[in-house]
């Protein structure tokens, strides 16, 4: 939901939603500024024009200076020069005055506008609101004689006029409805257009977004449909650009990978007959090498040592071969977990040496294959004892899971300094060795990788941690599968090339061993 919420697509929306907002109530106020200001300046140009006229027409009927009676006539003949109501007059000398209309206090009249038209000796207009009516004042001095300018002087004589603006207001009023109204529409439209624009921006978006899944889910060979010439268009064409090197490369990868697989499997089932061989030959020499002079005896003892560790190596290459083309499948029994371990530690002479926490006989029982089980074990101890120090621990544990249900863990720790962070992510990378440990070392380098690839064949998971105390720990996870008949496999390995058929015999022959101990941690 979060997602959706801050998604490209409400982002365009809202852009496009808000651009169009800013866009209509600009235009709108604008255009409602300039329409007020053409209605007011109409209505004031008008006003202030007849009124002068009037003014101008009325003054040389009158003596001068004034009496009281002039200024309440000229004060009424001005107001009758209304065009569709009679005006509201004020005519002021000095200390006198006198209104249109008897008794009008003539409150929209300042005194600042009084002063104003006093000394500026010109005509003076003001839009004021009285009690909620909106109204125009136009102020203006009188001259001596002729037609009124702002040059001659005053004749003390001051005219003013108010005109209610009620109709004025209306029109504005009006206009501002037209506009609301019109606004709506805009809006509507414009979250119409930004939907079809985001839609247009958001198609070639969703189809990268779907390509690239595809590409992550291993279908290389996904293309996009380049359309148009734009920005868009052109990264779709650099999409299809990095797709199909990116495919070029990847096969080129699996082809050599295939090969060395196949190499591998070649070479270690080639080996497998010669070594037989010597190692007869070495068991025989062994025996006879107390009679043989010290030299020859260290070399022929060196020679039978070297056999045995190129025939456990050959037997380990032709196990991760089997993984590989996957050969490997699991022989499932129900058997008693924790009486499998201690076989494990008795074969090998290790019951003395390992530590245990294992259950009691018959209180952890589940199906799993007991000869990988004995592998993933045997070699965990036996990286513990080489690369770890004292004590080396071995626990057997149950544990419920939600989701998977009931899970066997077994953990492996030792005593030593643990496992230098940078090599943690690949001590179960075939071969690898950390840069402080490239000294030869007994096994092969791949019993680790062996552990790993037989509990992923029990859909299990490993994991290699450091002890807060000290020390290497190895988690196994496997799950304790229900009473089934079902055998679950390896998945096969696409292996193309031209020895496929050396390769299925190599693979035939490869025979059932894969309980050596070899190095996995350096």
């Amino acid at each position: 939901m979060l997602r959706a919420l801050v998604g490209l697509r409400l982002r365009l929306v809202v852009a496009f939603t808000l651009v169009a907002v800013v866009a209509t109530v600009t235009t709108g106020a604008l255009t409602f500024r300039e329409a007020r200001t053409g209605v007011l300046q109409q209505s004031q140009d008008t006003v202030i024009e007849d009124f002068r006229h009037r003014v101008n027409t009325l003054v040389p009927n009158y003596r001068f200076p004034p009496e009281p009676a002039d200024l309440q006539a000229f004060a009424d003949d001005v107001s009758r020069g209304g065009r569709s109501q009679p005006w509201r007059v004020l005519v002021a000398y000095r200390d006198a005055r006198a209104t249109s209309v008897p008794g009008d206090s003539f409150g929209e009249l300042s005194p600042a506008m009084r002063e104003s038209v006093r000394s500026r000796r010109a005509t003076v207009f003001q839009r004021v609101s009285h009690d909620g009516h909106p109204s125009l004042v136009v102020g203006m001095p009188v001259t001596f004689a002729g037609e009124y300018t702002t040059e001659r002087p005053a004749s003390g004589l001051e005219v003013y006029l108010t005109v209610p603006q009620q109709e004025e207001q209306g029109y504005v009023d009006a206009l501002v409805a037209a506009i609301e109204r019109a606004t709506v529409p805009a809006l509507v439209l414009a979250v119409l257009i930004a939907l079809l624009a985001a839609r247009g921006v958001l198609r070639p978006v969703r189809a990268l977004r779907r390509a690239t899944r595809s590409i992550a889910e291993g279908r290389l060979d996904t293309r996009l449909a380049v359309q148009g010439s734009d920005e868009l268009a052109d990264l779709s064409r650099t999409f299809n650009e990095t797709a199909a090197a990116l495919e070029g490369s990847v096969a080129e990868l699996r082809r050599m990978e295939a090969g060395a697989r196949r190499f591998a499997a070649d070479v270690s089932h080639e080996l497998r007959t010669p070594l037989a061989a010597m190692s007869a030959v070495t068991d025989v020499l062994d025996e006879d090498a107390a009679g043989l002079d010290d030299d020859t005896a260290t070399a022929v003892r060196l020679i039978s040592t070297e056999t045995t560790k190129l025939a456990a190596l050959v037997d380990d290459l032709m196990e991760i071969s089997r993984f590989d083309a996957g050969a490997a499948a699991l022989h499932l029994d129900e058997i008693d977990l924790a009486e499998s371990l201690r076989r494990t530690l008795a074969s090998r002479g290790w019951q003395d040496t390992v530590e245990t926490g294992l259950p009691g006989p018959g209180e952890l029982r589940g199906r799993v294959d007991p000869r990988r089980l004995d592998v993933i074990v045997a070699n965990l101890v036996a990286n513990a004892l080489r690369h770890g120090a004292p004590p080396v621990v071995l626990d057997l544990r149950v544990q419920d899971d939600p989701d998977a249900g009931r899970q066997a863990v077994v953990t492996v720790r030792d005593g030593g300094d643990g496992i230098p962070e940078s090599v943690l992510p690949h001590v179960f990378d075939r071969f690898y060795k950390s840069a402080d440990a490239r000294a030869r070392s007994e096994g092969s380098g791949l019993g680790l990788a062996i552990a790993a690839e037989n509990v992923r064949l029990h859909d299990g998971t490993v994991h290699a941690t450091n002890h807060p105390d000290g020390g290497a720990v190895f988690t196994v996870v496997l799950p304790l599968r229900p009473d089934t008949t079902e055998t679950p496999t390896a998945r096969p390995v696409p292996d193309p090339g031209s020895h496929g058929e050396a390769k299925a015999k190599a693979m035939s022959d490869l025979g059932t061993h894969a309980d050596s101990v070899t190095e996995g941690r350096t």
